[in-house]
This record gives C-alpha cells, structure tokens and sequence, in this order.
C-alpha cells in the first residue's frame, strides 16, 4: 500500500480514492504548473501530494481550482480553508456511536454555516460504512452506520495542514465544464470522474443528488477532445473496462493497479486494473510518417 509522504493528506475517506495509484499518476504530472486544476475533488489525494512534492521542491504549482458537484464536501473544504480552529471546535460534540449517526444523518442543513455541514460532513464521513458518501434523488445522505473499532473523528494536526495547502485553491461547487474554462498550455488538469462501473455490484456514482450517468461520460469526452484542441496538458483516471477501452480509444491509455474495497460482493474486492487516460502523442505532419499512436496497457 502506498503512503503519502509529508504533512499534506485527504482529511476525509473517499471511495475510488486514489492514494493507491498515486505512484502511476505522479509520472504523468509536469513538474511545473501554472494553475493546476481537479473538476472532480473528492479526496484531492493527487492535489495533497503535490503540495508534499512542493514542500522537498520537486515541483511547483502557482494556484489551484478544486471543483465537486457535492455541496458538503466543498463546504468541509471551505471551512477547513477559512477556519480550521472553529472546525476542530464544532468536531467535538461528535463521537463514535450509531444512535447519534442516525439522528445526525437525519438532519437538514439548510442555512448552515460551512463549519457546522463541514463538523457534520467529516463525522458522517469518519462513521459510515466504508467512508462511502452516496445520496438519493433528493440530496439527502443515505449510507449506513459503519463498524469500526476506534475511529479517528478529529485529526486535528492533519485538518490544520490542509488548512495550509487550501490556502491558495479556488474552492467551487459546480459542473466539470465550468472549472475549465480559460486555461493554457502551461496548466494541467487531472480528471476523476465518477468510474464506469465495472460490474452491477459495484456501481457507487450518486455522491450527488444529480448523479453521473452515460450522458455526462459523453460530455466529459467531449471536454477532454477539447483540451487537446487546447493543447491544455490533462489526466484522467477511470476502471479498466471494455466500455472504457471503447470511449477513450482516440487517446493515449496507460494501464495501473489499484485497491478498492468497496463493492456489495466481497469476492469482487481487492486489486483491480485501472486505466490513466492521457491527450494523443502529436502526430509528425508528414504523409509519411503519420500514424495512430499505439495503445498501450502494462
């Protein structure tokens, strides 16, 4: 399993989370960005350690967009940025036990403020099943209570460091198409969306009420064709399918290895094959030497 090396990390679980592929994706980051930008945020494991990288000065990135669909968790974010002191307070009155689960997950947030949804966000985070995040048709947080021997709720070394890589991000709630607009050559992107399930069993996309469906892998295709258009550097992540192989096969495809353990089968966890999705190589402009670029799976 890898670990993530230096003081920045996630503060909250997140399925398809990608601390075990981060080795494959960091190969494929340029060690120098201007704005460096995730339309799909979740954990920002690839976001937290960039920031490690940066700290031994490895890279460098001068800003950052982190975008997400799920209001609560860009509202964790934005509490953690602005006021982690208040954060780390308002996570007291939280503790292990499945009663106060319940009665917290039943709760309505209209009107609240990013500290008292973000408090709530990582405690249901921290206690649910599997740190899974998954809502119905309505918005309202659905997963069970999870079993755990002892979990941590509050981490405060780790939420005041995050507070420090946060600094310097744009926080946005929003659609992938708006967190990219206007950008260049020198900045990079990295797209995780919601993966194509890889079987029935397995097909956990609803981390918000309008969920992730067919037509938003089509328009997430199309924006990919449009940032090599743009020549803007980008890296997507997705399960290695055969539908997969399909989509992205004008690209160039890497293949990786990950641990995922969630799916309502048992047998089905355990490592899986991944793909890293990155723009075509150029094509040289004579006749002659012009050619497809070769898929390529390790």
């Amino acid at each position: 399993m890898y670990k993530q090396t230096g003081k920045y990390g996630p503060i909250v679980k997140w399925v398809g989370g990608k601390r075990q592929l981060l080795p494959s994706l960091l190969a494929h980051v340029p060690k120098r960005i201007a704005t460096y930008v995730e339309p799909f945020a979740g954990g920002a494991a690839l976001f937290f350690e960039l920031c490690n990288r940066q700290e031994r000065n490895e890279g460098t990135f001068e800003r950052a967009i982190l975008c997400d669909q799920n209001d609560d968790l860009l509202a964790c974010y934005r509490a953690v940025q602005r006021d982690p002191s208040s954060l780390i307070d308002a996570l007291a009155i939280y503790h292990y036990d499945s009663d106060l689960f319940y009665e917290v997950r039943a709760q309505k947030t209209q009107g609240w403020s990013d500290v008292a949804r973000g408090a709530r966000f990582i405690f249901l985070n921290r206690t649910c099943f599997n740190g899974l995040w998954r809502v119905n048709s309505k918005g309202e947080f659905n997963v069970p209570f999870g079993r755990y021997k002892n979990p941590r709720i509050v981490d405060e070394k780790r939420l005041r460091a995050a507070s420090e890589a946060l600094a310097r991000v744009e926080l946005r709630t929003g659609d992938f198409d708006d967190a990219v607009k206007g950008l260049t050559k020198n900045d990079f992107v990295y797209l995780d969306p919601p993966y194509v399930p890889v079987s029935t069993t397995s097909n956990f996309t609803a981390y918000a009420k309008e969920g992730f469906g067919p037509k938003d892998q089509r328009r997430l295709l199309a924006l990919m064709h449009r940032l090599s258009k743009g020549c803007v550097p980008f890296m997507l992540s997705n399960a290695d399918t055969e539908e997969t192989r399909g989509l992205y096969r004008e690209f160039t495809i890497r293949g990786a290895s990950a641990s995922r353990l969630v799916n309502a089968d048992g047998t089905k966890r355990g490592l899986v094959r991944e793909l890293i999705v990155l723009p075509r190589a150029p094509r040289k402009k004579t006749a002659a030497t012009q050619q497809a670029f070769d898929w390529e799976h390790e």
